[in-house]
């Protein structure tokens, strides 16, 4: 094989992955420092990713550990792209506490209620408001 066949632009393998939605946006995701290859922050957009390499990937608050495993040739559908990579994220460990996002809890879903429009907006008052 020549040396043109086992490497690739890591923005390149981004979007062949599906971990990116555009190219030029797994460009910007390499430029902005959100991208690590072998633990070694990516500079740029052109530096090549090989078989074996391990990405660790900041995005939308979280981080992704994928390792190369193959490079790809076009950007097919999310099952042809899963063949690319081998996830190495670790889980996150599971809680028996039920989570609760603010007021509004777990329970209720879709419009909140009388009561929890209420608590909103008495959290949302000014306390200098009522002097």
């Amino acid at each position: 094989m020549s040396e043109e066949n086992t490497k690739l632009r890591i923005d390149k393998w981004l979007w062949f992955a599906r971990v990116a939605k555009t190219r030029s946006l797994a460009a910007k995701l390499v430029v902005a420092g959100n991208v690590r290859v072998n633990k070694e922050k990516a500079a740029a957009a052109s530096r090549s990713v090989k078989p074996g390499d391990v990405l660790t990937i900041a995005k939308d608050n979280h981080v992704r550990i994928l390792e190369v495993v193959a490079l790809g040739t076009r950007r097919g559908p999310a099952p042809e792209a899963q063949l690319l990579y081998k996830d190495l994220t670790p889980q996150p460990e599971k809680t028996d506490e039920p989570v609760q996002v603010g007021i509004i809890h777990e329970a209720h879903k879709g419009r909140p209620t009388k009561r929890d429009r209420r608590q909103l907006m008495r959290l949302k008052q000014d306390p200098l408001d009522e002097l």
